[in-house]
């Protein structure tokens, strides 16, 4: 069992653009003073330039196409809506957004079948959206697969008895928590976990001054350091700036990449990046556009593929 893995699945945007239907809840996202068309435009170079990058250093990265007529603003982001596991299981989970529903597309799994990985069967918790009930993949969840622990900062898109089906399905220890942002003046819930936190091998980024509740915290902790992991504190203003969306991969011969944006990059302090560097060489891209308008960052865009080669 890895933590990393060195494939991953992205999808190119073909009509990206701020999802009206998302921004209700993602705190994240802003308006841009460009036309739709534009938008996407420049999404594309930063998801091309993301790609080249990220296969520069060996990291085997599966391109599907966005399909325009779906009309699928958040596309870009997979991670949320499918996750591959190394005993073959596809999970399929139940979206907040209706226009994300459509993101669920069976050629992408096809294309992984062709590209020689086997699929053995499916979990799927789809039709808990007929409930209004969701859990957002692994955007929503956090997974610790060499411990099997599972964390997540539960939210309108982070159901706790779904969590809790998925952790017995998969046989993970279930860690919850809310962790909160200020938006408006208030306190509301972050919209996905890994927007707060990254788990890598052998560290975690977090903003732990999201999780308010002390007790809550104390338990994340303990989860984290008894599992081995160093603990890498972030602060909100740095979570603003995506640095809790990254994602640790693999490389040409097993070399660890940190993956991040330019915008993260930038807002670590030098003691941070020695941190990770400990650890994992960092490689950022910028993400611009699709940060402003998607609300989402590197870890988003890359939906991991850890299942076995036939």
């Amino acid at each position: 069992m890895s933590q990393i893995t060195d494939t991953i699945l992205m999808i190119r945007p073909v009509a990206f653009r701020m999802n009206e239907e998302t921004a209700v809840n993602n705190y994240f996202q802003e308006q841009l003073d460009f036309k739709n068309g534009e938008i996407n435009e420049k999404a594309q170079l930063e998801f091309d330039a993301f790609v080249e990058k990220l296969r520069a250093v060996g990291v085997k990265v599966i391109v599907e196409d966005d399909v325009l007529e779906m009309d699928t603003p958040d596309s870009i982001f997979p991670n949320n809506w499918v996750s591959f596991h190394n005993n073959g299981t596809v999970g399929l989970y139940p979206m907040f957004a209706e226009n994300r529903r459509r993101e669920r597309r069976e050629e992408i799994i096809d294309r992984l079948e062709e590209e020689g990985f086997l699929v053995e069967g499916y979990m799927d918790y789809t039709s808990a959206e007929e409930e209004a009930v969701f859990l957002e993949g692994t955007g929503s969840l956090l997974l610790d697969r060499v411990n099997q622990i599972a964390y997540c900062a539960l939210s309108p898109r982070a159901d706790e008895d779904l969590f809790i089906e998925f952790c017995e399905d998969f046989e993970y220890s279930p860690v919850v928590f809310t962790a909160n942002q200020t938006a408006d003046g208030e306190r509301l819930p972050i919209y996905h976990t890994n927007v707060m936190m990254a788990l890598a091998e052998k560290f975690c980024v977090i903003c732990l001054d999201t999780i308010d509740d002390k007790r809550e915290k104390k338990n994340v902790l303990n989860h984290l350091r008894r599992s081995g992991k160093e603990v890498i504190e972030i602060s909100e203003e740095q979570m603003h700036q995506f640095a809790g969306n990254m994602l640790q991969v693999k490389g040409a011969n097993d070399k660890k990449y940190m993956v991040m944006s330019q915008a993260a990059h930038d807002s670590l302090r030098p003691e941070q990046i020695a941190a990770i560097n400990k650890h994992s060489e960092i490689l950022s891209s910028d993400l611009t556009t699709i940060e402003t308008c998607g609300g989402g960052s590197a870890r988003c865009m890359m939906a991991e593929v850890f299942l076995p080669k036939e």
